[in-house]
């Protein structure tokens, strides 16, 4: 049983916390926030995550799994400090190392010899070297020569499935200068089986930009190619089969659709584009897939208005808040943007999501909201399918024609089939899905 502090409890924090606790080691999850302390202490979790809730319960009730605002509780006796706090967008669209730096700092504190100091956290490339040189400089007098590692491993957990994705990785990425330090935190995932690979720091943080970066072009390139299909008569979704038959290249992320949003994707997209501008390149593609998506989200307004007219007065119902399915985070949601353009055109918006209900109406406060997608569509001028829970696949459209005002339906997911959908009487409009016209 090793004994390790996690420093922040939010999806990486509390996610990976808990998955170590579960694996049997001695986890104390750390936070300065004593409200979300209060309420995990409490057993309320801060976050959906599906299957997360049942494993906090049983860690907590074992004994494995403690949470405290206290770094001189957690960190004296911790073999392992992982640092998995947030790291927002600045206005450059540079990573902000604040929390980074604030933890590093506190940490030094309270290290004991030989413990390993991990970045979970998505940081910037030369973020170990920085970790390493805080906790050096915020040593106590008298501990100057103790030997503190600092290990990069970088998350790769999708929300929605984190708590999968953790225990059956496809692979552990550890970057150190000292390859004994990254074989020590090692042993914390042997159990998982899955391939470990050793770096320097540089090169693991840059894996995950890296990987993240790609996939977001992915489904940029895809997009791309669905407003060329909407011009040209073709059907995205059997181009996406069709190359994704290809090993070289995957049918993963190339789903056409809204773009993508979340945590993750919208951020390090981002920042890798500002490191690389800053480092003298010219990261013209990683720009050209930030601009990609965020056309995706125009062109739903530029179609209700190509069907309806002016929007003004005119009720528009988003079924789905949340970025994906199976997760209420609304950071970056396509939802957001498009409620923010339509409410600017003088549409009425109004909403349903079966998890983020309480999130929208933070962030959406001038939206109205339904307790069911039926209810949200009743009385509409349109509808705009924005997140594809698996409750929204089986709706009936015949009875949401017959509940709607005017049947106009945009499919921002492409969940629906174009001929049952206009069979049933709805202005159907899909993304990169051509005439819809099945073949004879």
């Amino acid at each position: 049983m090793k004994q390790i502090c996690v420093v922040g409890t939010g999806y990486v924090g509390l996610v990976t916390g808990t998955c170590l606790a579960d694996l049997g080691n001695r986890v104390i999850c750390l936070d300065i926030d004593e409200a979300k302390i209060a309420r995990l202490q409490n057993g309320e979790l801060t976050i959906y995550e599906p299957g997360l809730e049942e494993l906090v319960a049983r860690n907590v009730s074992s004994g494995r799994l403690t949470f405290t605002t206290s770094y001189a509780e957690a960190v004296p006796d911790a073999d392992f400090c992982f640092i998995a706090v947030n790291t927002p967008s600045g206005t450059e669209g540079e990573a902000d190392l604040g929390q980074v730096r604030a933890a590093a700092a506190s940490l030094a504190a309270h290290l004991k010899d030989g413990a390993i100091v991990i970045n979970k956290s998505t940081v910037p490339i030369g973020t170990a070297d920085r970790v390493d040189h805080i906790i050096t400089r915020h040593l106590p007098p008298g501990r100057e020569h103790v030997h503190i590692g600092v290990v990069s491993n970088p998350e790769f957990l999708r929300e929605g499935s984190a708590v999968a994705d953790f225990m059956r990785p496809d692979r552990v990425v550890l970057g150190a200068t000292k390859r004994s330090d990254a074989e020590y935190v090692a042993t914390l995932y042997i159990s998982l089986q899955a391939p470990i690979l050793i770096t320097d720091p540089r090169t693991a943080e840059m894996i995950k930009y890296a990987s993240n970066a790609f996939l977001a072009t992915k489904i940029s390139f895809i997009n791309e190619v669905a407003s060329i299909c909407d011009k040209l008569g073709a059907d995205v979704r059997q181009v996406a089969d069709g190359m994704g038959r290809d090993p070289r290249i995957g049918r993963s992320f190339l789903d056409a659709g809204l773009g993508w949003g979340g945590s993750c994707f919208p951020k390090d997209v981002k920042a890798l584009a500002h490191m690389g501008a800053v480092a003298g390149c010219h990261p013209l593609l990683l720009r050209t897939v930030i601009e990609i998506n965020k056309d995706q989200r125009r062109k739903v307004i530029q179609r209700l208005r190509d069907t309806l007219g002016s929007l003004e007065g005119l009720t528009v119902t988003l079924l789905g808040l949340a970025f994906k399915p199976n997760t209420d985070d609304m950071r970056e949601a396509p939802a957001l943007e498009i409620a923010h353009l339509l409410l600017g055109e003088g549409a009425r918006v109004r909403a349903y999501d079966p998890v983020a209900m309480s999130r929208g109406r933070e962030v959406l406060p001038d939206c109205t909201y339904a307790n069911d997608a039926y209810e949200a569509v009743t009385g509409a001028d349109a509808v705009v399918l924005v997140t594809d829970w698996n409750e929204f696949k089986n709706l009936d459209l015949s009875r949401v024609r017959s509940l709607m005002h005017r049947p106009v339906f945009i499919d921002g997911r492409n969940v629906y089939d174009p001929v049952k959908a206009r069979a049933a009487g709805l202005i159907y409009h899909a993304i990169g899905r051509g005439s819809g016209e099945a073949i004879k």
